[in-house]
């Protein structure tokens, strides 16, 4: 089993920044791959950013290209997410994933799952 826990979430102005961190517990960090998807109020969770085992190769949505980084730090078992640039439409309750097995934007591909972490952006 695999636990993870969001950290760094909380209210920003449009503009600004924040880094969220989801630290991973009870298997091989370095052998999950690490996504992270977002649910807005009244929408369906989507995906924002998914990272291999490695660190190597990273993938985004559209909306958060260019703005977002994925990150990770084995040697901590954390990944993070840096959002920058941040607007309105970025307001959502964010989750950290993991996937033992695919590098992938489906959902039902990861089988572990944090908490989430609100992330609000005022305008």
């Amino acid at each position: 089993q695999v636990q993870l826990v969001e950290t760094g979430g909380g209210l920003v102005q449009a503009g600004g920044s924040l880094r969220l961190s989801c630290t991973a517990s009870g298997r091989t960090f370095s052998r999950l791959v690490m996504g992270w998807f977002r649910r807005a109020p009244g929408k369906e969770r989507e995906f924002v950013a998914a990272i291999t085992r490695g660190g190597g190769s990273t993938d985004y949505s559209d909306s958060v290209k260019g703005r977002f980084t994925i990150s990770r730090d084995n040697a901590k078992n954390t990944a993070y997410l840096q959002m920058n640039s941040l607007k309105p439409e970025d307001t959502a309750v964010y989750y950290c994933a993991a996937s033992g097995t695919f590098y992938s934007r489906v959902q039902d591909d990861y089988a572990y799952w944090g908490q989430g972490t609100q992330v609000t952006v005022s305008s």
